[in-house]
């Protein structure tokens, strides 16, 4: 089966307008990202979000798309509606006390469990330090899952 574009989803879609707008001001007024910078995290981090119901891997964010993630945690009333709808429960934030920084290894997991929820994952978002931890399987850009 070929996949085409239709079929892979963005976390922008799955919240309203004006809640996606929000979170990406929070981004860009406090974390200091460039409004196209603070979009393309937001998308990444409502996808992240709705990926971590169904991995079957610890799920660890980007160090692009973590400033996003708090933001849209810290619009609370907001973000427990869209745990509740897309995963049933309240996701608990983990930022891992004593138990280290994130991992190319986590990282990389977790972007192949957002591709393999369907979202687009946006590469050059999904790095530590500076290391790029989503393209291994992408093969220079391409939709992994097309023939």
């Amino acid at each position: 089966m070929t996949t085409t574009a239709s079929d892979v989803r963005t976390g922008r879609a799955m919240v309203d307008a004006a809640l996606f707008d929000s979170i990406v001001e929070f981004t860009v007024t406090h974390f200091n990202y460039d409004q196209g910078k603070a979009e393309r995290a937001t998308d990444q981090a409502i996808a992240f979000v709705a990926s971590v119901a169904t991995a079957t891997v610890e799920m660890v964010p980007s160090d692009d798309v973590d400033a996003a993630l708090h933001a849209f945690i810290l619009h609370t009333a907001d973000y427990r509606e869209f745990c509740e709808k897309n995963a049933g429960r309240f996701l608990e934030h983990n930022p891992r006390p004593g138990g280290g920084g994130r991992t190319l290894e986590d990282v990389t997991a977790t972007a192949h469990a957002m591709k393999a929820a369907g979202f687009m994952v946006l590469d050059d978002l999904w790095t530590v330090n500076g290391e790029n931890a989503a393209q291994c399987d992408s093969d220079c850009g391409r939709d992994y899952r097309a023939a």
